[in-house]
């Protein structure tokens, strides 16, 4: 009996590393999202920009879904192997 020796295969495939950068994009356009909105004036305070709906609702969901995504490409197995 021989023993095998999986020591050279690696822990991702080039689908997780796919997936981790789609991910970690997602992540960037949700803080991209989260940014902006900077006043010339220092002393005008504009409340309807800084509490906007997309700063407050739609950009930290947009980044929950990026890190949810990032999980998934780190614990996605490639199917292809297991029946080796």
């Amino acid at each position: 009996m021989a023993k095998q020796n999986h020591f050279n295969d690696l822990a991702f495939t080039a689908t997780n590393y796919k997936l981790l950068l789609i991910g970690l994009g997602i992540v960037v356009v949700g803080y991209l999202l989260m940014s902006g909105g900077g006043n010339g004036d220092p002393n005008a305070f504009d409340a309807t920009e800084i509490f906007s709906d997309r700063r407050i609702t739609v950009a930290p969901i947009v980044v929950l879904v990026g890190y949810l995504f990032v999980v998934y490409a780190i614990l996605k197995r490639d199917r292809s192997g297991e029946a080796q």
